[in-house]
């Protein structure tokens, strides 16, 4: 879309922080320019290092030379920028905004931890009590879709809203987690309404082909589990 200005977004292609401000962007139909870092990171480039001193991290997108950082302050902005493309991110009800932003920051702060911890660095021993934390935390989503849906597909309703992008740019570690502990997170069992959710989220034109393949991701989760055990033996 014209008008816009000149949009870049440095990030690994492994990177769910990533795929969040790629989906935030698809949304809006706002044109960019993806620069991709060293899959492990080593070594940053000179321009993420410039871009984000601070934390040195992915993803940074650089709107008109102005680096904005942080995955969900990128997504905010991307809503507060461009309120004329593509619809709202951000609830427009006060109460709404900050239950979107409270749940997704329990997903950062909460649950995609304990999830990273279940599958790759956690001892055999303690993986029973982290696949329990990874349990509950998506009963609480479970029940969280419910309030705040109001009865719609998805949790900012008719459209993929702001926790919508928080949770579903999840989706391909989620995945890929399942394929290699031979468990199921998401089971209409228990968590009937994330399940459609779910499908609802990645068949979104959208999301397509922004989440990474399973099988992608479980190959290079696999090799974080032999660099974690290298450095517990030696």
């Amino acid at each position: 879309m014209a008008g816009n200005g000149s949009v870049k977004l440095l990030g690994v292609w492994q990177s769910p922080y990533l795929n969040r401000v790629q989906i935030a962007l698809n949304l809006k139909s706002i044109d960019y320019e993806y620069l991709k870092e060293q899959e492990t990171l080593v070594p940053k480039s000179e321009l993420l290092l410039k871009s984000n001193p601070v934390h040195k991290k992915i993803p940074v997108m650089i709107h008109d030379d102005k680096p904005i950082c942080e995955s969900l302050i990128i997504v905010q902005y991307i809503d507060d920028q461009w309120t004329s493309s593509g619809p709202t991110i951000l609830p427009t009800d006060a109460y709404d905004r900050a239950i979107a932003r409270f749940w997704s920051a329990y997903l950062d702060d909460k649950l995609f931890p304990s999830l990273r911890e279940y599958c790759i660095t956690a001892p055999e021993e303690e993986k029973p009590s982290k696949l329990e934390k990874v349990k509950e935390g998506l009963g609480l989503l479970e029940e969280a879709f419910v309030k705040t849906s109001k009865g719609k597909t998805y949790f900012g309703g008719e459209n993929i809203g702001y926790l919508d992008i928080s949770f579903g740019s999840l989706l391909g570690w989620l995945k890929a987690g399942e394929k290699m502990m031979n468990v199921k997170f998401l089971d209409e069992s228990t968590t009937p309404n994330l399940v459609a959710w779910a499908d609802c989220f990645l068949s979104h034109e959208a999301v397509k082909g922004i989440i990474p393949e399973t099988e992608a991701l479980v190959e290079l989760a696999n090799k974080f589990v032999a660099m974690a055990k290298s450095k517990t033996e030696n």
